[in-house]
């Protein structure tokens, strides 16, 4: 364990001492005048009492393990898989953090090079999303609640968004329908099907609307043609969930079809609930106002629908498919690793995320089969009632990825993804979220040896653990996984990591037996350079 203690000495003298010799040079202490001096010596202070030394962690307080189908990894081996790795502190503490930053411009642990992983990462010297108490990339683009605080110019996520005066006089462009006045503001409401190029641009006084399913493109198959539709939407717009009527209102881009949603720092987009739009309409504890966002590719993916797979390794199956949850009839996945379905950049989703049934929800961001080509960086999901972002397959990497206030799991990836994520935070609810929510579940839905494998490399995140779940990190399914300067907090009573396999091979246990190429298997789970702070230590 790190021990920070600050020592202070003190300099007890005699009035003998006091009378300096002649020295050379300058000296900052004012030496006295000729003369008697008396001094009548302080009461001796009390000794200092030393800071308390945390016992060593156990492998049950830093490991939670979970039997699949009779299989176990116990929590001694999930402490040693962490311990074989470099530059890892397994008896953090978690005073060493202020919210969601380090206290210290001192790197809480000895990075590691991600750059060395994929040259997709940018090299870096510290752990954690964040570069010190005083990193500013997280500000101006995300809004500040309990949960996390950016600091900055960002406002408050429970603030009306920035829509601006002028919305009696407003006109709605081409590609929407006047619903007229909401409050003050214009609502243009977008029209679905999106067909051909449709842009909404900051008009002030505006705000543009979702009712219900709202669609973008139509589907063209796992191997069809782009359909020519794309929605692009300008810095600094408002797009808000029509709370006038029951369905549950979402955004989806079809396969084939593309978004172009790229805000700036100082104007990001924002895709929110109607209710925010008027003073005090939405709280610090308010979500699933609204179905989310919904990006649907042609990527490669592992699970296929009955009759559609299986894939190869490659993911070159022209027929593999999944149908996406939360909506019906809307599949995702095919052969193209670097498609694309457009950008999404400088973008906060608020109040999002609808519970359909068990296994059936809608999260803030979900992703399903998209590519490599899609541009997804400096994203906030916020208080979403399911996840704050799940990814289904594909092969997207994603920078500057924050998730707060999830009610259940901030960051979740599965059915094949494979792909790279730098500068991630998730940090839940204070008032804790539902139990079995983590900051990051990983798997690939119990079928664990399905190609393409999950695949995944984490760098530079920071997990902020409030739910009463097993760990911070549920890793699972067979999924292959490196960690790379980590920070995880967790609260009394909940572990860091869950590993857990759940098939057992010839060459032993998926999830933690050793590489097999055969199986699209690079071996053990891998942590770098990871800052533990367990159990409210």
């Amino acid at each position: 364990m790190a021990s920070y203690t600050r020592l202070s000495l003190t300099l007890l003298t005699s009035a003998a001492a006091l009378a300096l010799g002649s020295c050379g040079g300058a000296d900052s202490v004012a030496s006295p005048g000729a003369g008697t001096v008396v001094i009548n010596p302080p009461a001796p202070a009390p000794a200092p009492t030393p800071a308390p030394t945390a016992t060593p962690i156990t492998a049950a307080q830093f490991a939670a393990a979970t039997t699949v189908n009779m299989i176990t990894v116990t929590a001694d081996e999930q402490l040693a898989l962490v311990n074989a790795g470099s530059n890892n502190n397994v008896n953090g503490q978690g005073s060493m953090l202020n919210g969601i930053y380090p206290t210290s411009a001192t790197s809480l642990t000895p990075a590691s090079d991600p750059a060395t992983l994929n040259p997709f990462f940018v090299s870096t010297n510290f752990v954690g999303a964040v570069n010190g108490p005083t990193d500013t990339a997280f500000q101006g683009w995300t809004c500040n609640s309990s949960s996390a605080q950016f600091g900055g110019t960002g406002a408050s996520c429970t603030s009306v968004p920035a829509i601006g005066t002028g919305g009696a006089t407003a006109a709605c462009p081409t590609g929407t329908i006047d619903d007229g006045l909401v409050q003050t503001f214009r609502a243009c409401r977008i029209v679905s099907p999106v067909a051909g190029a449709v842009t909404l641009p900051k008009i002030p006084g505006v705000f543009y609307r979702l009712r219900g399913q709202t669609e973008v493109g139509a589907d063209v198959g796992t191997t069809g043609a782009n359909s020519g539709a794309v929605l692009t939407i300008e810095p600094g717009v408002v797009i808000a969930a029509d709370s006038s009527e029951a369905t549950s209102d979402v955004l989806l881009v079809n396969r084939g079809a593309r978004i172009n949603a790229v805000g700036t720092v100082t104007a990001p987009i924002i895709f929110t609930s109607q209710q925010n739009l008027g003073a005090n309409g939405v709280s610090d504890a308010t979500q699933g106002q609204w179905g989310g966002i919904i990006l649907l590719g042609r990527a490669p993916v592992g699970v296929c629908a009955g009759g559609s797979g299986p894939n190869t390794p490659e993911g070159s199956s022209q027929t593999c498919q999944a149908a996406i949850e939360g909506v019906t009839g809307r599949f995702y996945g095919g052969p193209t690793a670097n498609d694309s379905s457009g950008a999404m950049q400088y973008v906060q989703i608020r109040y999002s995320g609808v519970a359909i049934t068990d296994g059936n929800e809608l999260q803030g961001l979900t992703l399903g089969g998209t590519g490599s080509g899609t541009v997804l960086d400096h994203i906030q999901s916020h208080n979403s009632a399911d996840d704050g972002v799940e990814i289904f397959g594909g092969t997207s990497n994603l920078k500057y990825m924050v998730m707060t206030g999830a009610d259940d799991d901030g960051f979740d990836i599965d059915n094949g993804y494979r792909g790279f994520i730098q500068f991630m935070i998730t940090a839940q609810k204070i008032t804790p979220a539902t139990n079995d929510s983590f900051s990051t579940e990983i798997d690939s839905n119990n079928a664990e040896d399905l190609f393409p494998r999950t695949f995944g490399r984490y760098a530079n995140f920071t997990f902020i653990q409030t739910a009463l779940a097993p760990a911070a990190i549920r890793l699972r399914g067979g999924a292959d996984m490196t960690f790379v300067n980590g920070v995880i907090r967790t609260p009394a009573g909940v572990a860091c990591v869950n590993i857990v396999a759940g098939e057992q091979t010839a060459g032993g246990r998926t999830t933690v037996r050793p590489a097999d190429a055969a199986l699209q298997d690079v071996g053990p789970p891998v942590f770098n350079s990871i800052y533990f702070a367990c159990q409210g230590r």
